[in-house]
């Protein structure tokens, strides 16, 4: 177990200290207003105007400035290296859901340990949010209302099996890997309705379509 640095009701920012659009960090702050960086983050957030209520990382990406600038109790230093930023950050917060940007979109193999943090922490409800697409790790049932044609990608992590209905390639019966059958560049027919049998499946959606996202991760919580 891991001591939780940061606990809320709210829905929640992780930034990070990848190339985004301004406007996209502050798009998601309006949606989930605490914000938490990760490590470099802390400086993205402040060139938005933001202050995080906590820096965490092995603080080897945050300026000698923002250090400054951020106080002291805020910055949160993890010295262990067998974990990213991003999964230090995910073991030590928790809220009904986090949007992580500035986690894509720059070095390949960050990404690739982000999209494993994901199935690594099914505990904690996530999405990564890009400048052109999002990604989340897929609960064993889910449904999602899209406009016909929607451009829907399913990427494996691990063995995994599905069922569902509302895609234009079915995926009932199939068993996917990540060596083996995946599922990019699927699209809706209609309501998406997918079941899997492990949570190993990782979905890619147009960023456009984020409001719909959370509406089907966590119908329930009030941002």
């Amino acid at each position: 177990m891991y001591d939780k640095i940061v606990q809320t009701d709210m829905f929640l920012t992780l930034l990070g200290g990848a190339p985004t659009q301004s406007c996209h960090v502050q798009q998601v702050i309006d949606i989930a207003p605490i914000l938490v960086a990760a490590d470099g983050g802390a400086d993205t957030a402040l060139k938005a105007g933001h202050t995080p209520r906590a820096v965490i990382g092995d603080m080897d990406s945050i300026s000698p400035d923002a250090k400054l600038k951020i106080p002291s109790e805020a910055l949160h230093f993890i010295a262990e290296q067998d974990s990213t930023d991003f999964e230090k950050c995910l073991r030590r917060i928790t809220a009904p859901l986090i949007l992580a940007v500035g986690f894509t979109g720059a070095r390949l193999d960050h990404e690739l340990a982000v999209c494993t943090a994901l199935v690594r922490h099914p505990e904690q409800t996530c999405v990564l949010v890009g400048d052109t697409d999002i990604c989340f790790l897929a609960p064993l049932t889910f449904e999602i209302d899209l406009p016909m044609g929607t451009r829907f990608s399913l990427f494996p992590m691990g063995q995994v099996k599905g069922q569902g209905e509302g895609l234009k390639y079915d995926i009932t019966g199939l068993s996917f890997a990540p060596w083996s059958q995946i599922g990019t560049s699927n699209e809706t027919t209609g309501l998406v309705k997918l079941s899997f049998d492990q949570r190993f499946m990782l979905v890619l959606l147009p960023r456009a379509y984020l409001g719909a996202v959370i509406k089907a991760l966590v119908p329930d919580a009030i941002p």
